[in-house]
């Protein structure tokens, strides 16, 4: 195990604790760079002697085991109680809080032991640097940091690709997605480490991401990451600083980090908003927030301009079993290798762009550009081959279902039972949806060119032009004159 150098303070000497081997980080997402979309491996230093952030299998996800990295920081006499926070909400009450982390405002201030916790559920390399410092500074006694990757894309990401879940007609949800995963997770830690509380950074302005987008706290949307709390563990505390600290906006919780020693890699100069993972990046604020602006070319990370991209189609073939993708162009992926392909191969013709306003969960509406270059793509297979499995009331009836099921994912409800329901029905509809798209992409269009499938309603003996055993012209007299019944009797009472 590599050497680890203890934090220097003024305290007694810190320890790091480490339960399984340090692994290489495998980089979700990063900036494009040449107008490519580059997607790799790196090590997530700490100092430049070691990784906090375990992974398993090099440059690939992969299938491993959930291994954890908790580092003990330096631990405080007592805990301090920040003026920001006194004489408000559970403050002095709560003995340990798991706190969902991405670097912190001084999480020690609260009166209790804090232990930060980190999910990887893909967003890349930069916002999982540097936690050291920042939990260092913000006095948290642990730090847990959790591979989630495998598990986000298999049992949350591929239930609503199967379901046809999308919100609002353009939204693909992966914000959504990823924060009952996220909450389950620190549900779990805090039953590991004997926590009474969890807490999150969200301000309760919408839904999807907080109105005030600093890498102090994860700012996550309150109503998704509480009401996962509530569905898995009734008895947990939940503490949210922003509704109880005097800190108003951006500008005052940067001034608050600077003050004490937080570092926030931020200034009040910085422009979008983002949240991304391994489905999609999505981008706020700035010029964005007058819908009538166009979106700048450069803020773009995971597709390049679809004028820019290769002047040549590719084809990419999914083969899909009951209604889940299991491979891309004949090989074999685990859902996280698989949506790491087709992003790279997606974002090089520019696939996946969306810019909508939507309604937010609270009323108001909201104007977001979102990057999703691998989930379009098996959106339109999937959507493709169930041309072929799914007949019209089924397919009709599922598509009705589907917009309530986006509808529950989007409003945080994912441990609902009805979602479970729908969920099952899903299931059992798609159980025929098994067989293989192969669609074209160019300048940011994807065309389908082929579909195939075992479970086919499509005969081309019955739909050909030419005469047929199987179907006769002359049945068709009798079926409209039945099928247009209701017509001519309305139109016979108008006329007597």
């Amino acid at each position: 195990m590599a050497q680890l150098k203890s934090f220097s303070s003024s305290h007694s000497p810190t320890t790091f604790a480490f339960h399984g081997p340090e692994r290489a980080h495998q980089a979700c997402w990063s900036r494009k760079l040449n107008s490519t979309l580059e997607l790799g491996a790196r090590v997530n230093e700490l100092h430049g002697n070691a990784c906090v952030s375990i992974r398993s299998n090099g440059p690939s996800v992969g299938s491993r085991n959930k291994q954890v990295i908790r580092a003990t920081l330096p631990s405080y006499k007592e805990p301090e109680i920040s003026e920001a926070t006194s004489n408000k909400g559970l403050r002095g009450k709560l003995k340990k809080v798991v706190l969902a982390y991405s670097g912190g405002l001084d999480t020690s201030n609260y009166g209790c032991e804090v232990v930060c916790f980190t999910a990887d559920v893909g967003q890349g390399i930069k916002e999982l640097d540097g936690l050291e410092a920042k939990a260092k500074a913000s006095g948290a006694c642990q730090l847990v940091v959790k591979d989630l990757r495998e598990e986000f894309v298999k049992d949350y990401i591929f239930p609503c690709l199967r379901a046809g879940a999308i919100y609002e007609r353009k939204y693909l949800l992966g914000t959504s997605m990823a924060r009952p995963v996220i909450a389950k997770a620190m549900v779990d830690v805090a039953e590991e480490v004997g926590a009474d509380a969890v807490a999150h950074g969200c301000t309760g302005k919408g839904n999807d991401q907080a109105s005030f987008a600093i890498p102090c706290l994860t700012i996550v949307p309150s109503v998704r990451f509480e009401l996962t709390f509530f569905a898995l563990n009734p008895k947990l505390n939940v503490v949210a600083p922003w509704r109880e600290w005097d800190i108003t906006g951006r500008e005052d919780a940067i001034e608050y980090a600077k003050k004490h020693n937080v570092p926030v890699p931020v200034t009040k100069k910085s422009i979008y908003s983002r949240d991304g993972n391994l489905w999609h990046l999505s981008h706020e604020g700035d010029i964005l927030e007058d819908p009538a602006n166009e979106p700048k070319k450069d803020m773009y990370m995971l597709t390049v301009d679809p004028e820019d991209a290769p002047n040549q189609p590719e084809s990419v073939k999914i083969d899909i079993v009951s209604g889940i993708p299991v491979k891309v162009n004949g090989e074999t992926l685990s859902p996280a290798n698989m949506l790491l392909e087709l992003n790279r191969i997606g974002g090089k013709h520019g696939i996946g762009r969306i810019d909508m306003v939507e309604n937010r969960l609270v009323g108001m509406k909201s104007r977001g550009v979102y990057e999703t270059p691998g989930g379009t793509i098996l959106f339109a297979a999937v959507r493709e081959l169930e041309s072929l499995t799914l007949d019209r009331e089924t397919m009709q009836v599922k598509d009705s279902l589907a917009l309530k099921y986006a509808e529950l994912v989007y409003a945080g409800r994912w441990f609902d039972p009805l979602r479970e329901s729908m969920d099952a029905f899903m299931e059992k509809i798609t159980d025929t949806t098994t067989g293989s798209v192969t669609l074209k992409l160019y300048k940011g269009s994807i065309t389908v060119t082929s579909r195939e499938s075992k479970h086919s309603l499509y005969r081309q003996d019955i739909s050909s032009f030419e005469s047929g055993d199987i179907y006769d012209q002359a049945d068709a007299a009798g079926f409209i004159r039945l099928y247009g019944l209701p017509m001519r009797v309305r139109a016979m009472l108008g006329s007597s």
